[in-house]
Formats: structure tokens, C-alpha cells, sequence
């Protein structure tokens, strides 16, 4: 079929609403964005005990080919939830379809993981923030984030009466979570996250370098429930302790700062332990900054 006609059936049904397209070209620049974000985290190296380039860090059932197929697989759960959100405002039903459409693109993902838990967290991540620049159009990274949190104040009623590991971590710990970050207006993006990013340009790091200090510089101050729920406070307090370590010593581009991250990645490897929220916050960051074109390559050299 040529490309014209599928793009017009794109553009003209949702399978997931079962209703005519708003905006379309909107929504499918956000869901290539989204898409994007998702591929650049993934192919970024070296993670301290995230899937990257390397290996599989301190995961078992992922590699980066499941990453990527992941991120792929969610690109039609992007483009569902622009869709939704065009032309509307926060309130409870928005809330709740964009929440049916996460479902639907978990099971997405699952069925292109073979079960493992790629990008659940990135889910409700960049899912918020794609339905409010479907919302807000043109608008700043600040003005977008806190559309996202007046969505995601409205709970979700229907959702699956499960308790998921978040949730038990955030109860044992005290700690907010995914949802409190993103209620919160996504501090640890705006206020650490984007930040890092411009400075280590300015100061000359390559895009590669500056998105990986980007990583750590959250990593140094967000309570990551990834790390609580593999290993505990003492995960946490390593990963928090060697973040810093790293921007100490000049962050990534520097030999120095370098030689700090590689030891923070065996560090919480060895203790199986990774930090997929910072992940989830990173993608988000660069979602956000969409001014610029990705890097060529996210490989960082080690030698």
C-alpha cells in the first residue's frame, strides 16, 4: 500500500477511541517524539546498571533488542494518547481513557518483551506529557509539566486492584514515587534534569556526555523506587552516594568523573540493582528538549 494511503488511514480512525482524529499530524510528531526519547535512553552508554549498548546491567529478562522493540511497540500508545488529549482539558474521564490506553499499551509491550517490563514507568512518564503538549501546542517545558500534574491528580478509578511494586516500596519507605513526582510538576526534570543538561553543554561536554549527566544528577537526589524495590535503602544510598561522587569529579566528560560512573555502575550492578525511575526522568528531559536533533550515536567511549 503506498505510504499516502496509510498515512490517510492514520490520520482519519484511532483504533484505540474508535474516533475521528484530531490533529493528526500533532499527535504523530508527538508519538515519534516519545518513541525517540524512549530509543535515545535506551541506546545511551555506558548506565550505571541500566541496559545500554555494553549489556543488560543488572537486568536478567532485558538487552537492549527488548528495549527497542519496547519503545517501538508504544509508539501506537503515544499516538492514542495525543489523540485523546487534543483539544481537551484535564479532568477525571481524560484522566481515565488516557489511563485505559496505558493499559493497552503495557500489554503492547509485554507481547514485544516476552513478558519483561520494559518501559512501564516511561508509560505514565511520557504518556502525561505527551496528552499535555497535545493539549498546550507550542508551550515550555514548565508550562507542560504542570498541565501533566493537574492530569494526574485525578486518580484512576478503574484501575486494576493490584499492588505493584511501587506502590509496596512507596508504603514501606515513605516515599512518593512516580505518581508524586509527576503531581509534584516533574521536579526532578525541570529543576535538576533540564538544568544538567544546558550546563554540561555550556561547559562543552558532547550530547552524549551532557544526557548522561543528566542521568546522574537525578539519580544524586531522587528517591528511585526501582532501587528501593531491588535493593533497599542501602541501593539507594550507593546510588545517591556515587552520583554525587561523579558530578564531583567533573561529571562524564572528564577522566575523572568517568572513572566515578563506571564504579557506581559496578557497584549497583553487584548489587542488582538499577535505577529505572532516573531512566524513566531522563527520556522525559530529553522529550522535553525537542529543539535539538538527537546525537548520531548515545555510545560513550570508556577506553
Amino acid at each position: 500500500m503506498p505510504m499516502s494511503a496509510n498515512l490517510s488511514r492514520v490520520q482519519a480512525f484511532d483504533v484505540c477511541s474508535h474516533t475521528p482524529m484530531r490533529r493528526p499530524r500533532r499527535a504523530l510528531q508527538l508519538a515519534n517524539l516519545a518513541v525517540d526519547a524512549l530509543v535515545a535512553e535506551a541506546m545511551l552508554t555506558p548506565k550505571p546498571a541500566l541496559v545500554d549498548a555494553r549489556g543488560s546491567g543488572a537486568h536478567r529478562d532485558l538487552d537492549l533488542r527488548r528495549m527497542l522493540d519496547s519503545a517501538r511497540s508504544l509508539h501506537g500508545t503515544f499516538l492514542s494518547m495525543a489523540n485523546a488529549a487534543a483539544g481537551e482539558e484535564p479532568h477525571q474521564a481524560l484522566r481515565e481513557r488516557l489511563a485505559r490506553i496505558g493499559r493497552a499499551g503495557e500489554r503492547a509491550m509485554f507481547a514485544a518483551t516476552h513478558g519483561s517490563n520494559a518501559h512501564r514507568g516511561a508509560i505514565w512518564v511520557l504518556g502525561l506529557l505527551v496528552a499535555a503538549r497535545s493539549i498546550l501546542g507550542e508551550a515550555s517545558p514548565r508550562e507542560v509539566a504542570a498541565l501533566a500534574a493537574r492530569i494526574a491528580a485525578f486518580p484512576d478509578r478503574h484501575a486494576p486492584a493490584q499492588d505493584s511494586h511501587g506502590a509496596r516500596v512507596c508504603r514501606r519507605y515513605g516515599v512518593t514515587g512516580a505518581r508524586g513526582e509527576a503531581i509534584a510538576g516533574f521536579p526532578h526534570v525541570l529543576d535538576v534534569g533540564l538544568p544538567a543538561l544546558r550546563a554540561a553543554r555550556a561547559q562543552g561536554a558532547d550530547e552524549s556526555c551532557a544526557r548522561l549527566d543528566v542521568l546522574v544528577a537525578i539519580m544524586a537526589s531522587l528517591d528511585d523506587t526501582c532501587l528501593l524495590h531491588r535493593g533497599g535503602l542501602p541501593a539507594l544510598e550507593a546510588a545517591q552516594r556515587g552520583a554525587r561522587d561523579t558530578l564531583l569529579a567533573g561529571g562524564s566528560s572528564t577522566a575523572a568523573g568517568r572513572r566515578a560512573l563506571l564504579r557506581l555502575d559496578a557497584e549497583l550492578v553487584m548489587r542488582n540493582a538499577s535505577p529505572g525511575g532516573c531512566a524513566d526522568l531522563l527520556a522525559a528531559c530529553i522529550f522535553l528538549d525537542s529543539n535539538r536533533e538527537p546525537p548520531t550515536s548515545g555510545v560513550l567511549r570508556t577506553r
